[in-house]
């Protein structure tokens, strides 16, 4: 663009564009930002003139001023602008009551175009209706609405929230190295190449999990870090390859010091920045409670819809499908969604088309009418089963009978995604309705038939509970882990463990995670080493920062209140990356690609 701009001189800001009102009127103001809108009434230019604080009204009248209404004329949204003028009272009928600064307006009498922009490829407003692919190759440019602005100032404040809470309890926070040694749990770690160590990489951490267990082995018995991790995973849509943790550990102290940190920290959070009051305590469910009847170890409170056994009815009922089950060791459980019973059966066809996609062989389903339960397998249910049935699922007419006969896993996974989907489509999780809750008493481990072995739930650190030690060696996928996860509206936001700290028995979970001694002590070796040194009872938890800032701005979004992030295949847009690089830092770092 070929307009002539300025340089700011000797100009300095005298007021940010949401701090005026009717207190400073016949004052004479400089204010500087971007044009967010221009509009020509009758020869008068009316500009909307925008910085993070807020909006304020600039006229150039040529009545006023001739040389500055001429030199305003050009001026086009995103341009950046200085101005000076006095502070007026807008007229009668044309206060904006939605403003800070509504009720004035500044009238301009010198400006500085200090510089100009073309026309953005979206509008720089908060209800836009613009592809996310867009937004995030000109992330400059949304990070300028209101909305995004918000999301990061809530973001600023949460941080502050953390830091001076967990300081006023003692906690010290200590930074934990980047680069740091590849381990072999958990998702693929980022690799840095070494140069000066050639054919020797260093890893990104996925947690600083064995730091912050050396600080407390170290004696720093409360720490905590607002921190980044990585994972080369497969990502999800809303997963990020570095993301923030509010990392916390401490010694001498059981799984309720721990939790009883992490709710504090978490009314705090919600009552400081949204005003918000969560209960105090949160409730608590253990992983077998909660599996058995909701279907997930995150289950979303808001709503009912619980998973419902109905082993007598279908004991009592000639259904095959229902027995065979049951007869090879499944389970038959259904949902009961209230109100349904109007539901078409093209409906109804979509909920068996949802519960396949999810894993079930099918979907069986009975109508609760005023003229009893109908279905095409109510034939298989005697009067006596179908009582019973009723009675299992507290069915009244009106109802829809939904139910799913599989493994224990697949019940669960299939009636739980079912649940939220009917939720989702009933409107029962719509508005803000706080519902926190504490899953405790996790498996400790699970055979992973891919790899052929034992993995760890949450990571090869955490504790078994002391009364199933001895599982270790007998039956260890029975053993219970001192394990617990906080989670809101059916998002996992904290999650953490009462720590290993006896050598024996770290190496014995090495051992049943399929580690060799020497792998271990290759691995793991300055970890093992330090539990001999009288390492104190300690624990922790690590909260997901992106998330529950997210949960707090109500984004669905982790991306939304995270200034710079990436796309949901790892790629950062704006400045494209990764990207290829120079076969000269290649042949520094003794790498050659192999593409």
């Amino acid at each position: 663009m070929s307009l002539e701009t300025e340089f700011l001189g000797d100009w300095e800001r005298t007021h940010t564009c949401g701090s005026l009102n009717a207190e400073q009127i016949g004052q004479r103001v400089l204010l500087m930002g971007w044009v967010a809108r221009r509009r020509d009434h009758g020869g008068v230019i009316f500009v909307d003139l925008r910085d993070r604080y807020g909006l304020t009204q600039i006229v150039f009248n040529p009545q006023h001023d001739a040389q500055t209404h001429a030199k305003a004329d050009p001026l086009r949204s995103e341009f950046v602008i200085a101005v000076q003028g006095t502070v007026e009272a807008r007229p009668e009928g044309m206060v904006n009551e939605k403003l800070a600064t509504g009720t004035i307006e500044v009238n301009c009498d010198q400006l500085r175009i200090l510089n100009v922009s073309p026309t953005p490829p979206f509008l720089i407003e908060d209800s836009i209706d613009t592809g996310e692919e867009i937004r995030l190759r000109h992330r400059y440019l949304d990070l300028r609405r209101g909305r995004m602005q918000n999301n990061l100032m809530l973001r600023h404040r949460a941080y502050q929230a953390t830091r001076t809470f967990l300081d006023g309890r003692d906690f010290i926070e200590v930074e934990t190295p980047f680069l740091t040694k590849s381990t072999p749990e958990g998702a693929r770690d980022y690799l840095v190449p070494s140069r000066v160590h050639p054919g020797e990489f260093f890893a990104l951490p996925q947690s600083p999990q064995t730091y912050k267990q050396l600080l407390m082995i170290s004696g720093y018995d409360r720490y905590f870090q607002i921190v980044k991790c990585f994972r080369d995973e497969d990502l999800r849509a809303d997963r990020q390859p570095e993301f923030t943790q509010i990392d916390i550990e401490m010694s001498f102290v059981r799984e309720e010091h721990v939790m009883g940190i992490a709710e504090d920290l978490t009314r705090e959070m919600f009552s400081r920045l949204r005003g918000i009051e969560l209960p105090d305590p949160f409730p608590q469910l253990t992983y077998a409670e909660a599996m058995d009847r909701f279907g997930s170890d995150k289950p979303d409170l808001r709503f009912g819809m619980e998973l419902k056994p109905i082993a007598e009815a279908a004991q009592a009922s000639e259904f095959k499908v229902f027995h065979s089950v049951l007869q090879s060791g499944g389970q038959v459980k259904g949902i009961n969604a209230k109100g349904c019973s109007t539901f078409s059966r093209s409906q109804v066809d979509d909920l068996i088309a949802f519960a396949q996609d999810a894993g079930a062989k099918g979907l069986s389903w009975i109508k609760h009418t005023e003229n009893g339960l109908e279905s095409s397998i109510v034939k298989f249910f005697p009067e006596a089963a179908q009582a019973l049935l009723i009675g299992e699922m507290d069915s009244e007419p009106g109802d829809l009978l939904l139910f799913v006969a599989d493994k224990p896993s697949v019940v669960a996974r299939v009636l739980g995604a079912l649940r939220l989907e009917m939720a989702k489509r009933l409107g029962l999780i719509e508005g803000e309705n706080w519902k926190p809750l504490w899953i405790t008493e996790f498996p400790l481990l699970e055979y992973d038939e891919e790899e052929d072995r034992m993995v760890a739930i949450h990571h090869p650190f955490t504790s078994p509970l002391e009364e199933d030690v001895d599982l270790l060696e007998s039956d260890p996928q029975k053993a219970r882990a001192r394990a617990y996860d906080l989670v809101l509206n059916g998002n996992e936001i904290a999650g953490g463990s009462i720590r290993i700290s006896q050598r024996a028995v770290q190496s014995q979970l090495f051992e049943l995670l399929a580690l060799t001694p020497e792998e271990a002590s290759e691995k793991f070796g300055f970890l093992l080493e330090a539990l001999e040194y009288g390492a104190p009872p300690h624990g922790g938890i690590a909260f997901g920062f992106d998330r529950l800032v997210a949960l707090l701005a109500g984004e669905d979004s982790i991306r939304d209140v995270i200034a710079f992030p990436k796309t949901n295949k790892a790629v950062g847009l704006m400045e494209q990356s990764p990207s290829p690089t120079e076969d000269k830092q290649l042949r520094e770092l003794g790498i050659r690609t192999a593409l």
